[in-house]
């Protein structure tokens, strides 16, 4: 053949008995244990094979012999075997992808519907992570600050010789906190001290607590305060009335004293401690109970008053420190406290975010020296609508700072994000989180929506007063009180639409026991403390279980018994409350009434999604008669943003302005 000569490499071709199957068949001999019996036609010669099995590569040839030939048919030969490597399917033995997929599969168990429910929750659980930020000022997390676990407080507190002994056998501490009915997490965390003595509290305030009959500290205060002494972060977790105030106002005590003594607090300095609240009312009651122990402090530098478990040495300590507290809250005249502060500086300031916010936007006030700070009610200072007042008053400190929260109901979600924006913290909690009081009698009764006022009547006779009724918004609050005047009750009234003089006036006057019955919206359910409250009434069924956890336990307090009555019904109560409620009642094994067994209960599967997740209910909100894909708190919430995300408005006075 002229212009030159056309050489040709054919593949060689295997025996049949050797050819690789195809994956049909290879599949088969896996499900049968052999190659497939089937008989074929006999397979075409070698030389007519198809075109995968046989590849032919030409190369013009200059020279019969010589190196002009040889390399080209070395050429020839690379090409036709990474040809051969690419075509050909995978000799006997061995195994494609697509096999072990298929095995893998087969041999997967099923996903159980609990598991699958799980799997839902955990994304939105992740969705919800991914929205939040840690709890830090904006220019933390700009510039990415991660504080390590030292001690921002150093209270100058010596713990008792017993500790180290205590922390060594780890057995007899877990048997300690499992007989308080004390769960305690975290790294390093500190024994529980059984009385006041052993927390080595100074004479005066041991003597000041006696005086009001706090003899021996609550399970909260026993772990809790020896933590805050220690000088650690910490998420303090404890049902209505166990006396969580304790726990953070005498660490801030404390604080204001140490930090005072080494550099003295001058006119237009301070606050070194802040305890923030969600709400008026309970901003004051924190600072009359704060005020309380001030008093007995200055009453200590008296000479002419001798402590009886104190003594001279403690006078001299504390003769040069004169300690100025304030109350920063709204509806009370700004001047007054920007005067204050001018005139004498401050050391602890109890506030609510609003005023706060003011005072520090105009500068009146700056947190450049303070060293502790309390988010009381922490479950509603970083939820969702809140979380931005805090950061913004966190934007002001200029020095990592000792932060301490505190609630009667800690969800799961919001703990974990609070367990994340602190320096590691220890989380102490007495009962589940959210969990109601065992020594509140509830009561769930059916009343149609046009016969609660006359029923609130007949159950006023249950007990002796003083009562406390509860309504969902500030109108019926007013129509209740209105009636209840019309019927001769001595009752008054608190809700966020009236002067801050009005309330306090009512509040005072219900403390007081002028008024029998106190009608309030939920402003009067978190935190505040009445003594021998008999009776809560329940007007309307709140839409969130832990606003109700917080309504019944304003009576049942310091182990007394009380009475929580609640008015329900199809029409103006949700069924994933009522859900919530039913579940609630079993817990603390409460009868449950017929039109709560009637419901139809989703949560057949919760034992085994409590086995799977470790959380019982709802991640988000703590509720247990529904999970987090059904949380009606979740879903208004995200109705909220999108009603602020379509228009104009929205919450435009800040957190606790209301209030």
């Amino acid at each position: 053949m002229t212009g030159g000569r056309y050489y040709r490499k054919e593949l060689d071709e295997e025996d049949d008995d050797s050819r690789p199957k195809g994956l049909f068949a290879q599949l088969l001999e896996d499900e049968d244990g052999g190659p497939d019996e089937t008989p074929t036609t006999s397979s075409a010669p070698a030389s007519k094979a198809s075109p995968a099995r046989s590849k032919t590569v030409r190369f013009a040839a200059q020279d019969e012999e010589g190196e002009g030939r040889k390399r080209p048919r070395e050429a020839a030969r690379e090409v036709d075997a990474r040809v051969s490597e690419a075509t050909e399917p995978p000799r006997r033995g061995a195994k494609s992808l697509l096999i072990k997929t298929v095995q893998a599969r087969r041999n997967q168990k099923p996903e159980t519907p609990a598991e699958r429910q799980w799997r839902e929750e955990q994304e939105i659980l992740r969705n919800i992570e991914k929205q939040r930020m840690e709890l830090k000022s904006a220019k933390e997390l700009a510039n990415d600050i991660h504080y390590a676990r030292t001690d921002a407080v150093d209270y100058n507190w010596t713990p008792p010789k017993w500790w180290e002994k205590a922390m060594s056998d780890r057995d007899e501490l877990e048997s300690t906190r499992k007989r308080l009915h004390i769960i305690a997490e975290g790294t390093d965390v500190v024994p529980p001290c059984e009385t006041f003595r052993k927390m080595k509290l100074p004479g005066w305030l041991t003597e000041h607590l006696e005086s009001r009959g706090i003899v021996r500290p609550t399970p909260i205060q026993m772990q809790g305060i020896p933590v805050a002494f220690s000088g650690r972060d910490m998420i303090g977790v404890a049902f209505t009335g166990s006396g969580k105030t304790l726990a953070f106002t005498i660490p801030s005590l404390f604080t204001a004293l140490v930090e005072d003594y080494r550099l003295p607090v001058g006119p237009s300095e301070g606050p070194v401690a802040l305890i923030i609240c969600p709400s008026r009312e309970l901003a004051r009651q924190t600072y009359q109970v704060l005020n309380g122990f001030v008093e007995a402090f200055h009453a200590c530098q008296d000479p002419n008053k001798r402590c009886e478990t104190g003594g001279d040495r403690e006078r001299e300590l504390c003769q040069s420190i004169r300690l100025q507290t304030m109350l920063c809250i709204g509806g009370v005249d700004i001047r007054e406290q920007a005067d204050a502060l001018r005139a004498h500086g401050v050391h602890i300031i109890v506030a609510t975010p609003g005023r706060l916010k003011d005072h520090l936007s105009k500068r009146r006030l700056t947190l450049d020296a303070c060293r502790y700070i309390c988010l009381d009610e922490a479950d509603r200072m970083i939820d969702m609508g809140f979380e931005e007042d805090v950061r913004e008053i966190l934007s002001y400190f200029k020095s990592q700072r000792q932060t301490l929260l505190f609630s009667a109901t800690m969800p799961e979600k919001i703990r974990s994000f609070a367990n994340k924006s602190l320096v590691d913290p220890v989380i102490v909690n007495v009962g589940r989180a959210g969990a109601a009081n065992l020594d509140v009698i509830q009561e769930v009764e059916y009343v149609k929506s046009d016969g609660k006022m006359v029923h609130i009547l007949q159950c006023l006779q249950k007990t002796a007063p003083p009562v406390m009724v509860f309504c969902e918004n500030k109108g019926d609050v007013d129509a209740v009180h209105e009636y209840l005047l019309l019927k001769g009750v001595d009752a008054c009234a608190v809700h966020g639409g009236l002067d801050q003089e009005v309330r306090e006036k009512s509040i005072d006057s219900f403390k007081n026991e002028t008024k029998d019955v106190l009608v309030a919206t939920d402003v009067a359910s978190k935190g505040l403390d009445f003594a021998n409250i008999q009776h809560v009434i329940n007007y309307d069924m709140p839409g969130e279980i832990e606003n109700y956890v917080h309504r019944i336990g304003r009576t049942g307090r310091c182990g007394k018994t009380g009475v929580a009555t609640t008015f329900v019904n199809h029409q103006d109560c949700s069924e994933s409350s009522l859900l919530d409620l039913k579940h609630l009642l079993k817990e603390a094994k409460q009868r449950i009434p017929p039109i709560l067994n009637a419901l139809d209960d989703p949560q057949e599967m919760e034992e085994e999604l409590a086995l799977i997740s470790g959380i019982r209910g709802c991640a988000y909100c703590g509720g247990l008669g529904h999970r987090v894909t059904d949380c009606p708190k979740l879903i208004n919430q995200d109705k909220e943003i999108s009603r602020r995300a379509a228009g104009p408005g929205g919450r435009d006075a800040g957190f606790g302005s209301e209030y």
